[in-house]
């Protein structure tokens, strides 16, 4: 694998690690605000969805930086 690719799935993996410490922070956030403002419960489930869609994209990113690693290291 050459410098550039390892440094394009370096990134890959910093991007991973922002969107899931992100995606926590903000589900907490608002799990914590959502009923102190008083919003409805059907509010925490689109939040709830919210985090689900970015933690799966976050899984699909993080199984592609894993199919990258392994065939380089096949070649």
């Amino acid at each position: 694998m050459n410098e550039q690719e390892e440094s394009a799935l370096s990134r890959k993996g910093q991007v991973v690690a922002l969107v899931v410490a992100g995606t926590m922070l903000f589900w907490i956030a608002a799990n914590w605000a959502g009923p102190a403002m008083g919003l409805p419960g059907r509010y925490a489930l689109l939040i709830d969805f919210a985090a689900l869609a970015a933690l799966f994209w976050a899984l699909v990113l993080t199984y592609q930086i894993w199919q990258a690693r392994r065939s380089a290291d096949d070649r």
